[in-house]
């Protein structure tokens, strides 16, 4: 798939078909998703894949998006390992391309993913749940499989959210 195409085709997907996801596709978004940029190349990036049931149920209770959850084959719970972290924010951007690498590249390979923020409200309980070290701090879930439908977006008109900057001098 063209970069371009890629960048404009994917989409979010919230419905799965009840199909297992072949481990070297996950491993080839995780891969992706480690190649994205980070200041200094600190790579704080940390991964909990998670396919068993029972585990995708109980991290489903954490969230109102639990559905999505249970129907995805695979659930990726992205951390940032503050151990290697150098500045804050510049580390949390960082996580978000790494996200949205590991996004095109499952949607590359003809999987459908989505990018879920909501259960954050329960980090430490998602933490303990994944047994992750004292030093990864949870920053998003993303649930992935082979799409069941389409994913639908819109977006507002360029004009409207692109300012071009003319020196007066």
């Amino acid at each position: 798939m063209d970069c371009l195409d890629a960048l404009f085709t994917r989409r979010s997907i919230r419905h799965f078909l009840d199909r297992p996801v072949e481990r070297a596709k996950v491993e080839k978004a995780l891969e992706a998703a480690h190649w994205a940029p980070s200041g200094k190349n600190n790579q704080p990036w940390r991964f909990v894949v998670v396919q068993d049931r029972e585990t995708r149920e109980k991290l489903a209770r954490l969230t109102v998006s639990g559905r999505v959850i249970r129907e995805a084959p695979v659930a990726v719970a992205v951390f940032m390992d503050r151990e290697v972290s150098y500045h804050r924010e510049k580390d949390i951007q960082s996580m978000g391309a790494c996200i949205e690498n590991m996004l095109l590249a499952f949607h590359c390979q003809g999987l459908g993913a989505v990018w879920l923020g909501e259960i954050l409200k329960n980090r430490e309980k998602v933490e303990t749940l994944l047994e992750a070290p004292p030093s990864w701090e949870f920053m998003a879930l993303v649930s992935a499989g082979y799409p069941a439908r389409e994913g639908a977006s819109t977006r507002r008109p360029l004009r409207e959210v692109v300012v071009w900057f003319k020196n007066k001098g």
